[in-house]
């Protein structure tokens, strides 16, 4: 299948791509694939300006009705699944299953999002006054920004844009500079199931193709009471303020620093196909890549064999053919912050057990494939504390749970956590208040891909920021509570007196 087939097929005309003054480069080879147009200052106003007039509208609407909108924006994408994972994998550089994977990440949170529709639950009170009924309801919230980052070009949008969509909002969506295609093909997707629903106002959903500026402005603007981020800890710190200052709501998912501890009981070879999974998938460029290994003394060398052979048998090459488990780096600065962190690593006394080179640069100049490396660490340094979006899993060795525990938390990041242990104990310790103080902590199941009926997201450096799952849905809509007197008297609570 070609770009332009794919395109077509996705309802995204070939012209939308070409003659712009943006260059997208595919990472599996560095060849230009589309040239897209910037917005401009006055474009971002507009679209702001569309989004706060379509809230209008929109939130008048029944909530059913909403989420038959995002059904049909489900089927959708149920029937363009294929085109828009190799547009995924194209863009991203992801492997194709990944690739798949995410949109049926998207299809998965529509189908949440529709029965939503029908349950956004509030709740009646006992009143201490006679006479009287409270109430706490939910009110759709205004546009909602969404920034999101290349990883996951489709589904991070698809998380937050479903929800917000039932929950009465418009939004405006700034995709990574390095992934636009693929927020412009949703983007026509999502018109298309818009062309099927009928009557919806117009600036309900919008892309801005920018730079930080584009994201600035959706910090800045009041119309937009909700801005979404997805990226990495420095982004967020630059965001949170600027939002923060006109007292808006700042969803933030931020950087990870993921760890599996494997304790003396873990079954090695459940926690080794998870390792590599979790280490080396998406080239280790996703937030919840498993980045350290904290494993018991006694069981370290059997699992750093067994480990050693498995990234010996990992395919690495382009993500569109069949059997490739590893694609490229994003890019050249992806590629140097590899490199920089293994040389860190090596001089706070690290050993490279394998992996850390490049390779495929000759065939592909442009483009930066790598072996996935393991690092023995003699503690956790600078450089283990610092998440690399890359492949690289340092191992750090522990005898007693509180060590292992210790590592575990002593991260900035608190996004995931795991681990690997048939001791009933340890397990209810791991998830406990106590245990890690992660927002997503498993038992014999990786850090890294999770089901989108939980919410997501962590803690401390991560953001604190839920999306998806479970209540997430509150942070796209605004608390009221109600009280109506239906009584003949008019007692104050508390039992206040005021009589003149």
């Amino acid at each position: 299948m070609t770009l332009s087939h794919d395109l077509e097929v996705l309802g995204l005309p070939v012209s939308v791509v070409q003659g712009g003054d943006w260059r997208v480069a595919s990472p599996i080879d560095g060849r230009e694939i589309a040239r897209v147009r910037t917005d401009t200052p006055a474009d971002v106003e507009g679209k702001i300006a569309a989004a706060a007039m379509a809230f209008h509208a929109w939130r008048a609407v029944p909530a059913p009705k909403r989420g038959e909108l995002i059904r049909l924006f489900g089927q959708e994408l149920r029937q363009h699944k294929e085109a828009l994972g190799r547009l995924v994998t194209l863009e991203c550089g992801k492997i194709y299953q990944e690739g798949l994977g995410e949109v049926q990440e998207m299809i998965d949170i529509c189908d949440f999002a529709v029965g939503l529709s029908r349950q956004l639950y509030g709740l009646t009170i006992a009143s201490e006054r006679p006479g009287h009924r409270m109430s706490e309801t939910w009110h759709p919230l205004g546009p909602v920004g969404i920034i999101s980052a290349f990883n996951f070009p489709v589904a991070v949008w698809a998380w937050n844009a479903a929800l917000a969509v039932v929950c009465g909002n418009p939004v405006i969506w700034k995709p990574s500079e390095k992934t636009p295609v693929t927020a412009l093909a949703t983007q026509a997707l999502f018109m298309r199931a818009l062309h099927r629903f009928g009557d919806a106002p117009e600036g309900l959903s919008s892309v801005i193709i920018g730079g930080r500026e584009a994201g600035e402005a959706l910090a800045r603007d009041a119309r937009v009471p909700l801005v979404s981020a997805t990226g990495s800890t420095r982004m967020g710190r630059a965001l949170a303020p600027v939002v923060a200052a006109r007292f808006g709501r700042a969803l933030l998912e931020l950087g990870g620093n993921n760890a599996m501890i494997v304790t003396p009981s873990a079954d090695l070879k459940l926690a080794e196909r998870a390792i590599l999974f979790a280490a080396v998938g998406t080239a280790g460029q996703r937030c919840t890549t498993l980045r350290r290994l904290i494993v018991h003394q006694d069981r370290k060398a059997e699992l750093l064999d067994r480990m050693v052979k498995a990234y010996g048998r990992v395919k690495i090459g382009n993500p569109l053919e069949a059997g490739t488990l590893v694609g490229p780096l994003i890019d050249r600065a992806g590629f140097e912050g590899f490199e920089r962190a293994i040389a860190e690593a090596k001089a706070q006394g690290g050993k490279v057990l394998c992996g850390g080179t490049r390779v495929m640069a000759e065939l592909h100049p442009e483009a930066f494939y790598v072996t996935p490396a393991i690092i023995e660490m003699p503690g956790q340094s600078a450089i283990v504390q610092h998440e690399t979006f890359a492949p690289i899993l340092y191992v750090l060795t522990y005898r007693t749970w509180e060590e292992a525990m210790a590592l575990q938390n002593g991260v900035a990041q608190g996004l995931s956590s795991c681990v690997f242990t048939r001791d009933v104990q340890e397990a209810e310790r791991f998830v406990g208040p106590d245990g890690s103080d992660c927002g997503i902590a498993n038992v014999n199941i990786g850090p890294s891909g999770a089901e989108i009926g939980g919410a997501f997201g962590g803690e401390k450096e991560t953001g604190g920021g839920r999306e998806s799952g479970s209540d997430s849905w509150k942070a796209y809509m605004r608390r009221q509570t109600a009280t109506v007197n239906y009584s003949d008297a008019l007692p104050l609570a508390q039992g206040i007196q005021f009589d003149a």
